[in-house]
């Protein structure tokens, strides 16, 4: 009975503590307009996400609190019955991943982040629930085979030891950390940013800038430049060289792949690719000053003639950029307007690394009433 008493109040805590969590966990990501109608599905699997958390919680407490009851004759019980708690948790997160497949095809950014978390919950359920599910037949194959009326079993009350026994319980531990490291090692060199990706067509050299607050684009080997916007061939891997002439920031193309930070006297490498034509969205993803919400810029992946077509007008329309024009465009802005350069400086990518160009002045702070601007040497 108190088992049961420990295991109810253990189960309508996670529910009353798991429920407002989760409402807010959906308002703060939705909205509130989307409590009702196409968002349902990520509310379910929200509250059963951290219902599953709370009560994974609870069936470890409620397991400790079982061990230390023994004389009640039901520690076995009380911790098979700590397992039933994610079970609900389980089929949330399954009917809300249901639910919610078709919003993991047409997400804004090619994926949901959402529902490949709850994804992820849900297989960690599927194994935890897996694993009290092995346990609790274990346990009634045990009882049934070891019962009184079974000749056949053979019992050793004085078994302490068996080698073949340590050998299994100790190789499924030791393969699998030797299979996930082999996984992570094998994967992390092939996922490095500086990896160049495989193709049978020349990478496309552009020289990224960070500034305050706007990006510069540079194509050395064709001469010109943009600013906050970047125009690719589709289906053309991107040598990009990253840096910053002001506060570290770091470059981001979300449906492309890696971030990559951008650091002031250095020079990163990321490769990526636009497999498609299409509009993908740049942005800033730290936070340096009062323009980093307007610091973002439009990924144009188009095919190779409108590339080639778009580079001769460039050449053509375009400003020169050289040390003083740059100069002025280090400067601080907000919401620059998309702009291209018809003839860059040689070198002028190289100049902005080894600080032979000074860096932008960087966001300005105040003290005391008073303007002050960050030193060069920053």
């Amino acid at each position: 009975m108190m088992g049961r008493m420990k295991w109810l109040a253990g189960w309508t805590g996670a529910v009353l503590l798991g429920l407002p969590v989760a409402l807010l966990a959906h308002v703060a990501t939705y909205g509130n307009e989307h409590l009702i109608g196409g968002s349902a599905h990520a509310l379910v699997m929200e509250v059963g996400f951290v219902l599953a958390a709370l009560a994974g919680v609870t069936a470890i407490a409620t397991c400790l609190l079982s061990s230390r009851s023994a004389e009640s004759g039901s520690v076995l019980a009380a911790r098979l019955s700590a397992y039933l708690p994610a079970w609900l948790p389980l089929a949330l997160c399954a009917l809300g991943w249901f639910l919610g497949i078709e919003r993991c095809e047409s997400a804004s950014f090619g994926f949901d982040p959402l529902t490949l978390l709850w994804v992820a919950g849900f297989a960690v359920l599927a194994v935890r629930g897996a694993r009290a599910a092995a346990r609790a037949v274990a346990t009634l194959a045990v009882a049934w085979w070891y019962r009184s009326s079974n000749p056949r079993a053979r019992r050793h009350p004085d078994f302490v030891y068996s080698g073949r026994v340590e050998i299994v319980v100790w190789s499924i531990p030791a393969l699998v950390v030797i299979f996930l490291g082999g996984i992570a090692w094998i994967g992390s060199h092939d996922l490095d940013p500086a990896q160049p990706l495989p193709s049978h067509e020349a990478p496309l050299d552009i020289q990224v800038v960070s500034l305050d607050w706007k990006w510069l684009f540079i194509y050395p080997k064709l001469g010109i430049a943009s600013v906050n916007r970047l125009v690719v061939p589709a289906g053309v891997p991107l040598h990009l060289m990253v840096t910053s002439a002001s506060v570290w920031n770091v470059f981001w193309v979300p449906q492309l792949g890696s971030m990559l930070y951008c650091m002031n006297g250095m020079a990163g490498t990321l490769y990526l690719q636009a497999d498609r034509p299409g509009v993908y969205r740049g942005v800033s993803a730290m936070i340096s000053g009062d323009g980093f919400a307007d610091m973002h810029f439009d990924t144009d992946a188009v095919p190779r003639g409108q590339f080639t077509a778009w580079v001769a007008a460039t050449r053509q329309a375009g400003s020169p950029l050289g040390a003083e024009r740059y100069s002025a465009l280090a400067r601080q802005s907000i919401a620059e307007p998309p702009s291209t350069f018809g003839d860059v400086a040689p070198g002028l990518f190289e100049q902005i690394v080894s600080l032979h160009l000074p860096p932008g002045p960087g966001p300005a702070t105040e003290r005391h009433g008073v303007q002050e601007t960050p030193a060069k040497g920053r």
